[in-house]
């Protein structure tokens, strides 16, 4: 390149829908490019209020029509030129009223050939832009779900003049072993040319300068070309821990210059682990829709994609999953420069059948395996681009998507391949191509991750099990035994497809998989927290949070808006203890390589999907500091293995620690040390282990054994912490002390009357009296469960439904009183915490909605913002002239476990006592409403 002209700026605009797309008549606006129309105000307002997604507040489809003329310098005429847009839709150029051609790449530029068209100085360029018609669906790079389907054009927009001997299509493959770089280049103008290059690389914050190299250039029959330039003087390897990346400039002749970087990595996979330059690593990786509610479209600077990564890596995060889409340029440079593994995906989630196949479309697949080509050229020099998959829950034949991979892997040598993630869902394949496996289950019962929809049960451990830290997915990757068929079978089954359902035939597997390849957790988490309201004021673009509007409107109309901020907090800090219990799931299994995250941000579509710790913008809740977040995922994490969070007096706590390190330069003779102490400061318990040295990988650390004190008279909190001395590696848990009590008996007491029967309760309020009412079934309830919602309520509820399944709970943990007296003997979170799980579990959750305005409960389920009841566990009310404190919680069959008992004492204490007074009222219409069956 000898001239490179900028054509950002001011633009004619004209939104005509031609037929046969004529250019128009007249334009008659403008808008700066790049940009789209949407960030622009461009077409008609939209008054919409989407529910499930943001609302787009100038949503337009159709042709977009840009206009500019431009000036070249006249000595320029004759020679190659190039009109390249970074990042648009399906676009059409005309270059002084002469239609030049089409180009229809989702992910990578729009590069077009000019020079034929450029015949004077004076150039009009005419680009008309569409947002309908694509090959394909484009996955989360069209969807309202994601950054919506805008029109206009991003990134870089230039003209560019190259001398007439000139090189492009410069590829790098790096080989460290022999510490060189071959490049390979199209040679256009001639068959030989000199080339010359020099430049440098960063490694920690030091340069070092790559002597300049010369050589001679010879092009084959097809104008190919190659070079290697050693690089043994200034040789550094690029990973996690130090992403050095070469800046290189060549120049053709003397003449034409350009420029590439590019990183000397060997990323691998060494049996079930992946390799970064022979050492063994972990992928803590997150999902990425390219949701940026600010403009509706991907960042193309640099700085912006640093800022963004910077903030996940500050979370422990090395590792980059795009769902069905491809970023652009500057999110890999930003990548390479922070040591950041990225996984672009092709734009697809459907059935890639074979040919002869019901359902094969050959225009959609050959457009499909063509970008895949052209993303591998466009971002395949990035050190950052370790590895590609054909697309998000694939269907169709295994053959087929073989066969596509073997086309990649001789493509392109730099990457690893998956056919895609969580392919073939319950019943899934590891293919002899695939370089690795992304799933979430390997077989039906076989499970890879702590939740699941209700569609796609059975559900996960942290969904149905106990709270504990003891989980490990080693046990399901090679089970002692395995289940399934014959594996002869056909069938035709229902699975969830985007925000729907659809049929695919499948055949059995048997017994599932036992993989020999690195094993990913496909999209972990999925915990729903409730909406922040005073997130609204933050959309300020082209995207509204009006579906916010709607949710606070319904919570409103409940009488519950006074809550809005704390149901956020307690749904928030469950659903980050849920997280927690996730990763370090996957932490303490050997045999898992890495997991993706959904997600460390809000999904701001498919329902509204808010299950981040950050929210759509990758700003901070306020529910969980990266510090805090980074105690549980990061290159070393310290774990504890013990069976419950709730403890008794006199009995031995027992834990196992591990170390799981994923860096090679973790120190030697590491003291790794324990402590247990009270929340009052007392310490209870304490020692240390030495560790010579820390492998990569799960290390197995010592046993913990700890005589809980006898003299303790009511439950407390405790913290176990562990330490990394002299580092900053550490892990901490809170656990319950309880002293061992029996059951109380739940039986009058004096004058309060204790009674599971409604009409012993009204009879006994009718006179006046106080009662705690204990009923086993209630008329008007929801199930208690202890987990918060998966995903989002409306979108599985609607798939559930679709597929005659049961729907889920769809509740969102507790929001507590903790500071009533009702809850004296049994300190408590405003949140649900581990010894809650049982309670919550034997309970129903009273559905309270016509109580609304005048009873808040003691102990409340938040209930999802789609339905938004009202739910109580514990509450109380004044009724007639009675006293009512009323549980839903089946306390007799849980009457085993230690928390519940001081729960059931400290309820009765309360109600027995003087100070059960309540000032909420309740009449005995309501009472009878919600418990009498009809």
């Amino acid at each position: 390149m000898i001239a490179r002209y900028d054509l950002s700026g001011v633009w004619e605009l004209s939104l005509a829908q031609m037929a046969g797309k004529q250019v128009p008549a007249a334009f008659d606006d403008t808008i700066s490019l790049p940009g789209t129309t949407s960030l622009a105000k461009k077409g008609t307002p939209n008054p919409a209020r989407e529910t499930g997604f943001l609302t787009d507040a100038y949503a337009f489809e159709g042709q977009a029509w840009f206009r500019k003329t431009v000036y070249l310098d006249p000595d320029f005429l004759g020679l190659p030129m190039k009109l390249t847009l970074e990042r648009t839709r399906i676009t059409t150029l005309w270059i002084n009223g002469r239609r030049v051609g089409s180009c229809d790449s989702l992910c990578t530029p729009h590069v077009y050939e000019i020079s034929a068209y450029v015949t004077k100085p004076l150039v009009e360029i005419v680009v008309c832009v569409e947002n309908t018609g694509y090959p394909t669906k484009g996955g989360h790079l069209t969807s309202p779900d994601t950054q919506s389907n805008w029109n206009g054009i991003t990134g870089s927009m230039t003209l560019e003049v190259f001398s007439e001997v000139y090189a492009d299509h410069v590829q790098a493959y790096p080989d460290p072993e022999r510490r060189e770089v071959t490049l390979t280049m199209q040679l256009h103008g001639a068959k030989t040319a000199s080339f010359a290059a020099e430049g440098s690389v960063m490694e920690d914050d030091e340069e070092d300068s790559i002597p300049t190299f010369q050589t001679q250039l010879t092009a084959d029959a097809s104008g190919m070309a190659s070079v290697t330039i050693p690089l043994e003087e200034a040789y550094y390897e690029w990973s996690e821990f130090h992403p050095a990346l070469y800046c290189l400039t060549y120049r053709i002749n003397e003449q034409d210059c350009g420029y590439l970087s590019f990183g000397m990595r060997q990323f691998c996979t060494d049996g079930m682990r992946f390799t970064i330059n022979g050492q063994p690593t972990m992928l803590r990786g997150k999902h990425d829709g390219l949701i940026f509610p600010r403009t509706g479209y991907a960042p193309t600077e640099v700085n912006e994609w640093i800022r963004i990564l910077e903030i996940a890596k500050s979370y422990g995060i090395n590792h980059y999953r795009f769902h069905t889409c491809c970023p652009p340029d500057a999110a890999f440079t930003a990548a390479d420069l922070l040591g950041i593994y990225m996984e672009p995906e092709l734009p697809f989630w459907g059935t890639i059948a074979a040919p002869g196949e019901e359902g094969y479309n050959e225009v959609e697949q050959n457009y499909l395996i063509a970008l895949g080509d052209k993303i591998l050229e466009t971002f395949g020099n990035h050190p950052s681009f370790v590895m590609f998959s054909l697309g998000n829950e694939l269907w169709g034949s295994p053959e087929h998507l073989g066969e596509i991979l073997r086309h990649y892997k001789a493509l392109d040598s730099r990457h690893l391949y998956t056919q895609g993630c969580n392919n073939f869902q319950r019943l899934p394949q590891i293919l002899p191509e695939d370089d690795y496996f992304v799933g979430v289950r390997l077989s039906k019962e076989r499970l890879l991750r702590g939740s699941y929809g209700m569609c796609d049960a059975p559900l996960g451990h942290v969904q149905t099990d106990r709270p504990s830290t003891m989980h490990t997915y080693d046990d399901v990757i090679f089970p002692k035994q395995t289940d399934g068929e014959d594996g002869s079978k056909v069938q035709e089954i229902e699975i969830q497809y985007g925000t729907g359902v659809k049929k695919v035939k499948v055949g059995d597997t048997a017994g599932g998989l036992v993989p020999t390849k690195p094993i990913i957790t496909h999209e972990i988490g999925q915990y729903e927290v409730y909406p922040d309201f005073r997130e609204i004021e933050k959309y300020t673009g082209s995207l509204k949070a009006r579906n916010f509007e709607v949710f606070r409107e319904r919570l409103a109309a409940r009488g519950m808006l006074h809550q809005a901020e704390q149901f956020f907090r307690c749904s928030g800090a469950l659903a980050a203890a849920c997280y927690k219990e996730e990763i370090e799931a996957a932490m303490r299994s050997q045999y898992v390589a890495g997991f993706q995250l959904l997600d460390l941000q809000d999904f701001s579509g498919q329902g509204t999907a808010l299950v981040g710790m950050l929210d759509a913008f990758m700003e901070s809740k306020g529910l969980i500091s990266p510090e805090e977040w980074r105690m549980f995922c990061s290159n070393c994490v310290l774990l504890a293995q013990f069976p419950s969070y709730v403890c008794i007096t006199g009995e031995m706590l027992a834990a196992k620690v591990s170390l799981r390190c994923a860096t090679p330069a973790f120190p030697e003779h590491n003291i790794i040390e324990w402590l247990l102490v009270a929340e009052n400061g007392e310490t209870l318990g304490e020692g240390n282990f030495t560790l010579a040295k820390a492998e990569v990988g799960l290390n197995e650390v010592g046993s913990i054994f700890c005589r809980m004190p006898e003299e303790v008279q009511r439950p407390m909190r405790m913290h176990l912490v562990l330490s990394v001395r002299d580092t900053d590696v550490c892990n901490a848990y809170d656990l319950m002390l309880y002293p061992a009590i029996a059951m109380p008996e739940l039986a009058d007491h004096g004058t309060l009357c204790v009674t599971e029967k409604l009409d012993k309760a009204l009879q006994t309020l009718e006179n006046g009296g106080a009662v705690l009412f204990l009923p086993t079934e209630t008329a008007q309830a929801i199930e208690g469960f202890y987990c918060t919602d998966f995903w989002c309520y409306p979108m599985f509820r609607d798939i559930c439904n679709w597929m005659k399944k049961p729907v889920a709970v769809g509740t969102m943990g507790l929001c507590i009183q903790a500071d009533h007296p009702a809850l004296s003997a049994f300190p408590t979170q405003e949140y649900s915490t581990p010894q809650w799980y049982d309670i919550v579990s034997a309970a129903d959750c009273a559905i309270l909605d016509d109580t609304a305005q005048t009873l808040t409960p003691i102990v409340q389920m938040i209930d999802n913002f789609e339905r938004n009841h009202k739910l109580g566990i514990v509450w109380e009310a004044k009724v007639g002239t009675g006293r009512l404190l009323v549980c839903t919680s089946r306390l007799s069959r849980i009457a085993m476990r230690p928390e519940v008992r001081w729960f059931a004492k400290s309820l009765l204490d309360y109600a027995a006592s003087e100070e059960f007074a309540p000032e909420q009222k309740m009449t005995p219409a309501q009472l009878r409403q919600i418990f009498e069956k009809v």
